[in-house]
């Protein structure tokens, strides 16, 4: 039951949707942009026709008013006039205080040079000058603005992201600790049940060796009921010899698997300590060991090293399984991945919440190979002596 296969296909399909968007966006700003990019260029050519007209003295019949007001009524587009040897002879719509500064308007005539190709007005026989413009601040605004768009949305659904799956993980906990309490809870009654007829048995001289192994399940009874208790609550922890703890999780695992998976544990040659809940770590473990038995198909090596690190202590779990896929080292810690037809995929997940928020420490993927195992890394603070 892998749920995050589904999960990926939509992802995939959000983004295609946005970038079809994106690209609908653009298209459509650029349209604009070229639409208002021609009729600029229409105004500057009038522009230009206007001034022609008006520096033109054989032009006694022009209308000197509209003329001028065609030149007076650009208050958008940059505009100089310069002479054949691009001189500046005047000039519109620049920054008038710039203007007076050295190369300010030298540097915008290699601008609008660069831009636009600069248009002639003959003036006389071999007598010519140039109008120089540039696009305006309006079309260069609209010309990045599908761009500020994109990043605002983009902002806007990261933002969404993050508060969708903040308050996800709230309503995950919450549904984790209700789950938790109330399966301890239903586990109390029929335990206690127990433990009264697991007395009576022995009052009544019942077979020793029966009531020893009903008592042990009692006990694993007992100790999962407690793990469930705790969830949800902050655990009490407690300075422990990491290697002794290591070594009865995996006493408890080999006890029930056949002599076909070998364990191995290597420790320091000196005690190292760590705060932990015992509970609630050895069901991290146990859920480990039984992952990579069934990657091993209950055939195989376990290795276990721990390993002092100055102020942390590292525990490697490796086994000789079918390896796990790179693209799924983070996933395989989500709740609901599982490549098990009968499981439900909850077990690494614990672990995780165990050892991240209850132990302040990490677990990870170290490595893995298909077809050669893998390497889970457990990181505790280490305890002092």
């Amino acid at each position: 039951m892998n749920i995050y296969s589904q999960k990926q296909r939509w992802k995939i399909l959000l983004l295609l949707a946005a970038m079809m968007i994106g690209a609908a966006s653009l298209w459509y700003t650029n349209k604009l942009v070229n639409k208002l990019s021609e009729e600029e260029n229409k105004k500057i050519q009038l522009w230009a026709e206007a001034t022609k007209r008006l520096s033109d003295v054989s032009e006694v019949n022009s209308d000197i008013n509209f003329l001028s007001t065609v030149i007076s009524n650009n208050n958008t587009i940059p505009v100089i006039w310069a002479d054949q040897n691009f001189n500046v002879i005047s000039y519109r719509n620049l920054d008038s205080v710039r203007a007076t500064k050295p190369n300010y308007l030298k540097k915008q005539v290699e601008e609008m040079r660069a831009q636009h190709e600069p248009i002639e007005i003959h003036i006389g026989q071999n007598l010519f000058q140039y109008i120089l413009y540039k696009d305006s601040d309006l079309l260069i605004r609209l010309r990045y603005y599908p761009y500020f768009q994109l990043a605002v949305i983009a902002l806007f659904l990261f933002v969404s992201y993050l508060a969708f799956s903040t308050s996800r993980k709230a309503e995950q906990n919450q549904v984790w600790v209700g789950m938790a309490k109330e399966t301890a809870h239903q586990l109390g009654t029929p335990l206690s049940s127990l433990l009264a007829w697991l007395e009576i048995l022995k009052l009544k001289g019942t077979n020793e060796e029966y009531t020893t192994e009903i008592e042990k399940d009692v006990e694993r009874l007992q100790t999962i009921t407690e793990r469930f208790s705790k969830i949800g609550s902050a655990p009490s922890l407690h300075k422990e010899n990491v290697a002794l703890v290591m070594k009865h999780s995996v006493d408890y695992i080999r006890t029930r698997t056949s002599n076909r998976a070998v364990f191995d544990i290597q420790s320091p040659g000196h005690e190292v300590f760590a705060p932990m809940n015992i509970p609630l770590f050895e069901w991290v473990i146990e859920n480990i060991l039984k992952n990579a038995l069934d990657a091993m198909e209950g055939k195989g090596d376990i290795q276990v090293l721990i390993t002092d690190q100055q102020q942390f202590v590292y525990i490697d779990i490796k086994d000789s399984g079918k390896g796990i896929p790179k693209s799924s080292y983070k996933t395989i810690f989500k709740p609901g991945y599982t490549t098990k037809s009968r499981g439900w995929g909850l077990g690494l997940s614990l672990s995780k919440r165990i050892i991240e928020e209850y132990h302040d420490g990490q677990i990870f993927v170290k490595s893995s190979e298909p077809g050669k195992g893998t390497t889970f890394r457990i990181v505790l603070k280490k305890q002092k002596v």
